[in-house]
This record gives C-alpha cells, structure tokens and sequence, in this order.
C-alpha cells in the first residue's frame, strides 16, 4: 500500500502533466509567444477571454507583476469568475447562442489583434463563437483547451464544432475530462481539480516567450513591475504613459 498522500498525490498528477505540455506543447508554446510578439510589434493590442473558472487563468495574465502590459481583459458579463449569483447562471450563459458576437461588437477588438480564448472543455457555445467571429474581424486566435473533449463529448455549438477548431493556435492542457486528478473508494466522485495550474502554466510559459521574442528583435517587451517593490509604481507609470492607447484596463 502506498504511503502517499491525497496532497502528494495531487502534486505527483498536476506535476505530470506540467512535464506532458511542456515536452508535447513546446512548438505550440514556441508559435503562440511568436505571435503575441508579433502583435505587439505591429501595434497590435493583446486581450485574454475565459469563462467561469478558464477566466481564472486569463486574469492571471492581465495587469501582471511580470507580465505584458498590453494584455487586456476581455470580459463578458456574468461568465468571469464566479462571483454572479447564482453562480450557475455564468454556466447557462455560456451555453447561449449570439451571447459572444455582441460582446464582440462592443468591445475594442478590431484587425490586427491577438486574443487568448480559454475553455477547457471547448465545446461551449460562447468561445466557439468568439472565435468564429473574432477571426471573422481579422483578430489572430490563440485556444487553450483540452482536445480530449473533443472526441468523448458532444459539442453545444450549433456548427458542432468546437474551440480547437478555430484558433490560429491551439495549445492543449491534456487535461481529462471530468478535471479532477484523484479518485477514492471512500469517496463517490473524483476530485482534485488541476485545469487552473497547468492552464496558467501554460499560458505563463507563452507570455515568457512573447518577451523573449520580442528582446530578441530588439524591442523591449513592455513589462509590468511589482507594485511592492521600490521604483516598481513609477516604472508602471512610463509603461502606462508609453503605451496607453493599447491598454484598457485603466480607462
């Protein structure tokens, strides 16, 4: 009988898979970092979209210590996060059909922009169709999804399609269906969720080489320092002063 724990066994699973999508992701990682610099070099604006707990990993990357400061949060009402009550109702909005063009309409997005759409399961009306009609404007479309539920689930968009059949750029999580790593004989259900480490990860990983792709061209990356550490307000400010017209999250 093994003497590990559920944590050690959590850990051992969310660190198996970090290891699977940086060895199986790595010229998709390589790819995605390439055209986020790309983006930002011909002024181009950067925005990140996930819905419920994908928007997790989406804020992570938006007004970042560390981060581009041009990645933009794009938000749809009542799908970030859960903080809408009840909190199933995000869950039933992004099953709406038409729900994502408006949000396109009325947002900044236009030609020649990058947008991350995170879904682990992919098959949810809303990215499917914000990918559609984000590509339709001439926006560049980086997916992060599972690819596994594409083929052992039943897509809700009305083409049958799913996200991972839209993007410029799919990066896989290799996340299970079902995203829960640990099962239990006492316990009747799986649990342990790790979409949100290996999805942040992933998206971190792509950021890192954004920068280093554009370091490389000889264009600084335009970074955000820790508002917590000495200079790290007024280094933010010239950021914000640089690059203000790319950057909606202060407006």
């Amino acid at each position: 009988m093994s003497d590990s724990t559920p944590a050690d066994q959590f850990f051992d699973a969310a660190i198996g898979l970090l290891q699977r999508v940086r060895d199986e992701e790595a010229e998709n990682i390589e790819a995605a970092g390439a055209l986020l610099a790309d983006t930002v070099a011909a002024d181009g604006r950067l925005f990140a979209f996930g819905a419920g707990h994908s928007s997790l990993a989406a804020q992570d990357v938006v007004y970042r210590a560390g981060g581009l400061a041009l990645m933009n949060l794009l938000a749809v009402p009542g799908v970030v996060g859960v903080d809408v009550m009840p909190a199933t109702l995000g869950s039933a909005l992004e099953r709406v059909d038409g729900l994502a063009s408006v949000v396109l309409e009325s947002s900044p997005l236009r030609s020649g922009d990058a947008l991350v759409i995170i879904s682990l399961s992919g098959r949810n009306a809303l990215p499917v169709e914000m990918a559609m009609a984000a590509r339709t404007l001439g926006v560049r479309v980086i997916g992060v999804t599972s690819v596994a539920y594409a083929s052992e689930t039943t897509s809700r968009h009305v083409s049958g399609t799913y996200l991972k059949d839209h993007c410029d750029i799919v990066l896989d999580s290799k996340i299970a269906i079902g995203d829960a790593e640990l099962t239990l004989h006492t316990i009747p259900a799986p649990f342990a969720p790790a979409s949100t480490v290996v999805t942040s990860a992933l998206l971190q990983a792509v950021m890192a080489t954004a920068a280093a792709t554009l370091a490389d061209r000889g264009i600084e990356p335009p970074l955000l320092r820790s508002g917590n550490v000495d200079g790290g307000h007024d280094w933010n400010r010239r950021v914000f002063e640089k690059y203000g017209d790319r950057i909606f999250y202060r407006q």
